[in-house]
């Protein structure tokens, strides 16, 4: 059972950071532009951000098991059908197909170890397991996808994925069928405006370098965007079970923490995508040799990642978040200096270790504020608020990125060093203004004033030992 659970979130990871590196592989088989090579991505990514707070609502409801199945039914499917995907445009549908069953995996894996492990220390191991085989996922992602491309083609990483997802699937009839007996309420108005909200928002942010920011469409999506926006807010505000409550954003130490996780995933997201174009078109290295050149950073995030936890115990929020902020100025700063053909070897392996001590740090504080500054009957929608965070920001970091090197960066296939190194160079400075706002609203959220504003919103206990345990306002 732990086996399954644990490949499930594998095979989630890895069809994010293995795919990343079969990305000029695909652009050539494919003939397709950087924007085509973003929706590739995104695709996968908003969907994942959109379905998964619905789809744990609907195993909480139906079984545990048997939604997880389908899932895994789901994914399989979209995978093989992205192997043999003919153009960009079907590729970019499959991966949607393969997002749905890949959405339904990360929550219901979580309830299936919450059911079966009771105990508060069985738990705790059994969930260490889990974000370990996820942590592996992310470092092993880009070297096995580096070599699978190298040896058999880009196609054969999505039948990777097959493989994994049907033992994942054999595995789960060792897995007892379950369900929540308190279900929160469902919310599909509120779930439909927000895909629409981010659908819209990254289709303006892709394409709109290329169709130009005046053409009819890209300003129709822009007004669906700001009409969704607008629709959200209130609506949420008089719903029982909102998807996620506006009130909480009155919260300054919750917004910042919100914008932080956005900013370290999109900034680490892009990051990955633009090195990824970088090692393989400038510095023409096969995809296996930039698995490996991608190893430190991938490594420093798994390492880092459970010491975070211990630091910001230690040390509260604050200072994680300054070192997370500083390592990403740095890296980012170090790859714009950076000659396409002869930049200093050591120098760039430095920025990659920057960029995963950024990452591997920044999170585990962010996760910590949100969760400990709800009540604890809201600590599901604090999981879904971090979890719908990061997606939004790997999608829009892939959006950004991109849109900047690809307004830029006309030729599609035969472009010189020369010319790569220049057109990323807008998309490298704001990877380094992630950092800064990293640094700067890690300060702002950890001072007295930041706290009484979340004091002041009667939802929010930033100091849980102020509270009588049994006599918590809900107001």
């Amino acid at each position: 059972m732990l086996a399954c659970c644990s490949t499930s979130i594998v095979i989630v990871v890895l069809d994010f950071t293995a795919l990343n590196v079969a990305l000029p592989e695909i652009q050539r088989d494919l003939h397709t532009s950087v924007s085509g090579l973003q929706w590739i991505l995104a695709a996968y990514g908003l969907v994942l951000c959109s379905l998964q707070m619905p789809a744990g609502a609907i195993g909480d409801r139906t079984g545990h098991r048997t939604t997880f199945r389908i899932g895994l039914c789901i994914f399989i499917l979209g995978s093989a059908l992205c192997a043999v995907a003919p153009t960009l445009e079907w590729l970019v549908l499959f991966r949607v197909l393969q997002g749905m069953g890949a959405a339904v995996l990360s929550p219901l894996s979580l309830s299936i170890l919450a059911g079966v492990y009771p105990g508060k220390a069985e738990r705790a191991r059994a969930i260490g397991t889990w974000s370990s085989a996820s942590g592996i996922a992310l470092a092993a992602g880009p070297l096995l996808g580096g070599a699978v491309v190298d040896s058999l083609g880009w196609r054969f990483v999505f039948w990777v994925s097959v493989l994994v997802a049907l033992l994942a699937l054999l595995l789960t009839r060792h897995i007892p069928e379950s369900r929540t007996g308190t279900v929160r309420g469902a919310d599909p108005v509120g779930q439909v405006l927000l895909t629409v909200l981010l659908a819209a928002l990254v289709y303006v942010i892709i394409e709109g370098p290329g169709r130009g920011w005046d053409a009819p469409l890209i300003l129709a999506c822009i007004c669906v965007a700001v009409a969704a926006l607008t629709a959200l807010v209130p609506y949420e505000l008089h719903r029982r079970h909102p998807l996620i409550d506006p009130r909480f954003f009155r919260s300054v130490p919750f917004t910042c923490a919100v914008l932080i996780a956005m900013g370290a995933v999109a900034a680490g997201a892009g990051f990955l995508f633009l090195s990824t174009l970088y090692l393989q078109d400038a510095r023409h290295l096969s995809p296996l040799q930039t698995g490996l050149w991608l190893l430190p950073m991938t490594a420093m995030t798994v390492i880092l990642a459970p010491l975070a936890g211990r630091l910001t115990g230690a040390l509260g929020p604050r200072i994680p978040l300054l070192v997370a902020g500083v390592a990403l100025i740095v890296g980012g700063l170090m790859y714009t200096l950076a000659d396409a053909e002869t930049g200093s070897v050591p120098a760039l392996m430095v920025a990659f270790v920057l960029n995963g001590i950024a990452y591997g740090i920044a999170l585990t504080p962010v996760t910590q504020m949100v969760v400990s500054g709800l009540p604890p009957a809201q600590s599901g929608v604090a999981g879904g608020v971090i979890m719908t965070s990061r997606l939004v920001g790997q999608s829009l970091g892939i959006a950004v990125t991109g849109a900047f090197l690809s307004a830029t960066l006309h030729s599609t296939t035969h472009r010189s060093p020369t010319e790569f190194a220049e057109a990323s160079l807008p998309a490298w400075w704001i990877i380094t203004a992630c950092g800064a706002a990293i640094a700067l609203l890690g300060t702002v959220a950890t001072t007295p004033w930041a706290r009484a504003t979340a004091q002041r919103t009667g939802l929010l206990f930033t100091d849980p030992a102020s509270t009588p345990p049994k006599c918590r306002p809900d107001r």
